[in-house]
């Protein structure tokens, strides 16, 4: 194993010791919660679509999510081991036959369903009661909340 491979290794290991990495596939509906940095500010936005594609390349891997957003569809790539996802929870699997879904682009309305595989929704809600991690917790506990009264500069403060 070259050096380029065992550093990748390590910040994989590192990512899915903090956030473990769910068993997802395409046809999958996922909520995926990102970290948005807005000035000195951090938040937790919440990106819910419909697995595409996935890319599994070692460090390198990724997926791409679908979703329909006021009647244009939005796709987005994301790293699978990035810092910036705060986590990322399997609603439904789906039943595909294809690893890449790109002919959802074309569908619209009812077409553009994929049906729920019913078995395996049930073997994955055992699965996530047996490995619930509060995240959102510990996510609370580490920032404490700003003074109340503080409003921006443009007026409106407490005197």
């Amino acid at each position: 194993m070259n050096i380029i491979d065992t550093l990748a290794q390590v910040q994989m290991d590192k990512v899915t010791a903090d956030r473990p990495v769910p068993r997802f596939e395409p046809g999958d509906t996922l909520k995926v919660h990102v970290k948005v940095q807005e000035g000195n500010r951090e938040r937790i936005q919440v990106y819910e679509g419909l697995c595409i594609a996935r890319k599994n390349d070692g460090i390198n891997s990724s997926f791409t999510v679908r979703k329909i957003s006021f009647g244009e569809g939005v796709e987005r790539v994301f790293p699978l081991y990035s810092p910036g996802i705060w986590e990322i929870e399997v609603v439904r699997k789906g039943v595909v036959r294809r690893a890449k879904l790109y002919y959802l682009r074309d569908l619209r309305g009812k077409a553009s369903r994929i049906s729920e595989d019913i078995e395996a929704q049930r073997e994955l809600i055992a699965e996530q009661a047996e490995n619930k991690t509060p995240r959102r917790e510990k996510l609370k506990k580490e920032k404490p909340k700003e003074e109340k009264g503080v409003r921006n500069a443009k007026g409106g403060g407490k005197k």
